[in-house]
């Protein structure tokens, strides 16, 4: 059986700069991935310099095409259901038709998100409701946003980033309660708030027009922001045994080494917080060159 350099679970940018990085350094590659990136209900990305606006399907196709030109570069469109390491070296990499093995393992698997408890919000988000400023703020600026979040606090931090990009803002948190000390934060900037649930999101196609609350109030808006709650949809960096800081972050050094040797984390999924593509482009390509460097002086 094929014995391979390194393995990558994941095909975001951090999975697939890691390869491609990888591969130019001349090792035999596998990486693994299957379409379940959380970006792809967006229909633009932004900030990627020479990629702004493009759309994150298209990002991966390009990125697997850069692949293909590398014949030691291996894509599989396969859905990883276990790893484990045999003498605490040969990592097995377990899908559901068959077993591959390698000497190194960067986990480039990034997160999942849930979304505040308002019915069908799934069908604005990535179109009118989005999750980061910095990616979509630009297209909303002064226009009529709404902040949604299931607590005071995540919502009085979006609001802070989000006045940049517009002043005309709401909030509501959904049925959650406000403190007083941030109510009256938001008094001071003449925000509004609601504290009561949210009965429906009215809009055509996924574009916000009305937010309905369940005392029959709607409140027109044009679009806004929700902060969603962040989560690793596999444990295989516990199952593993890399060390965690606060539960969430994957301990790493600066090249992407976790605590157990020839392991290396990358991408959103290495800090359980969202990313941009750009970031999470330079975490593969620097996990790579950490994986790469360790072969280098290992074989010497």
């Amino acid at each position: 059986m094929m014995q391979y350099d390194c393995a990558i679970i994941g095909a975001g940018p951090a999975g697939l700069e890691a390869a491609l990085t990888l591969g130019r350094a001349r090792r035999t590659v596998i990486i693994f991935d299957n379409d379940t990136n959380r970006n792809k209900v967006t229909r633009e990305a932004h900030g990627f310099i020479t990629r702004d606006q493009i759309s994150p399907s298209t990002f991966r196709e390009l990125g697997k095409r850069d692949l293909a030109n590398y014949s030691n570069i291996h894509y599989m469109n396969a859905t990883v259901e276990a790893i484990t390491q045999s003498n605490g070296s040969i990592f097995e990499v377990k899908t559901k038709e068959k077993s591959y093995h390698a000497k190194r393992l960067i986990l480039a698997t990034g997160m999942h998100e849930s979304y505040p408890e308002v019915p069908e919000i799934q069908l604005f988000y990535g179109k009118s409701l989005f999750s980061c400023p910095y990616c979509d703020g630009w297209e909303l600026q002064d226009k009529p946003l709404i902040i949604i979040a299931d607590g005071d606090e995540h919502a009085l931090h979006l609001t802070k980033v989000v006045y940049h990009w517009s002043k005309e803002l709401m909030v509501a948190t959904n049925g959650y309660p406000i403190s007083n000390e941030i109510k009256e934060v938001l008094k001071h900037k003449k925000i509004p708030f609601y504290e009561e649930k949210i009965k429906k999101l009215h809009g055509d196609d996924g574009y916000l027009t009305e937010v309905e609350l369940k005392s029959g109030e709607k409140l027109k808006r044009s679009g806004g922001f929700i902060a969603p709650l962040f989560f690793r949809a596999n444990s295989f960096a516990q199952q593993l045994g890399c060390e965690l800081k606060s539960d969430l972050e994957i301990d790493t050094d600066i090249l992407g080494r976790t605590s157990v040797k020839n392991i290396y984390a990358a991408g959103e999924g290495q800090e359980l917080a969202p990313s941009s593509l750009i970031l999470s482009a330079a975490d593969g390509y620097k996990a790579a060159y950490g994986a790469n460097s360790d072969m280098i002086e290992e074989e010497f």
